[in-house]
């Protein structure tokens, strides 16, 4: 069963043809990496998965549900009640952390409860407490982001976005900032959730992550997807 259907979605930024008819598909429980040069498109592709910006042609459903669509003039618009409903489905790390300087690694996670789930305060600490523990960052609870080091600053962004229980989580280079020495904890933590069965589209350069943890692979360039396939196939034999 498809999570995630992408089909011949464009997107276009000004002049620029970004996106020029991508197909994608990701089954429940599947990791896909998306590999690529910069400026094929792999980052402007989740975002439109995030519903965080609008597609110009094709249509987007995850769940069986259809989130975007634009053909022949026909486009899906959703007020943003409805576009912050269905993106509590959908978790996305970034290259940037984009933690809250002035709150604890715990508030910043807990942050995302009370305001999209309305939770009460001590139950999204307590929550926040145990998504922390499980990325390994039980001790560092309290300390501010400007406290933290780069791969627990993103470990924290990783335990924010999964404190809301996505169906897919969606990470854009999520190692690409990191010193080389802090790039391995932020993989485990994505091999942990790989291995618990998340359903997972991840956008890297972490050659070894891609051959080791993803189901499938995908290759872009130049605003379309070249190649597809088992990640041995795509990288030992393109």
């Amino acid at each position: 069963m498809n999570l995630v259907e992408v089909t011949n979605v464009h997107k276009h930024y000004g002049q620029n043809h970004i996106l020029k008819g991508v197909n994608l598909e990701v089954k429940v429980g599947e990791v896909k990496a998306i590999l690529g040069p910069s400026g094929s498109g792999k980052s402007t592709l989740l975002r439109l998965i995030a519903l965080l910006e609008p597609i110009d042609q094709g249509t987007i459903k995850v769940d069986g549900r259809m989130l975007a669509k634009r053909l022949e003039g026909d486009r899906l618009s959703h007020s943003e009640k409805e576009l912050a409903v269905m993106r509590r489905g959908i978790g996305m790390v970034f290259q940037k952390f984009n933690l809250f300087p002035h709150l604890s690694a715990i508030e910043n996670v807990a942050l995302a409860l009370t305001t999209v789930q309305g939770t009460s305060r001590q139950e999204a600490l307590d929550i926040s407490a145990e998504m922390l523990k499980s990325v390994g960052l039980s001790e560092r609870m309290k300390f501010f982001p400007s406290e933290l080091s780069g791969g627990q600053q993103q470990r924290v962004a990783i335990a924010r976005a999964l404190v809301l229980k996505p169906q897919l989580m969606l990470f854009d280079e999520p190692t690409s900032a990191l010193d080389p020495e802090l790039v391995g904890e932020v993989l485990d933590v994505m091999k942990e959730l790989a291995r618990s069965g998340m359903t997972m589209v991840v956008v890297t350069h972490e050659m070894g992550f891609a051959r080791e943890v993803a189901d499938s692979l995908v290759f872009m360039d130049n605003g379309v997807v070249v190649e597809a396939g088992d990640p041995s196939d795509v990288l030992g034999n393109p």
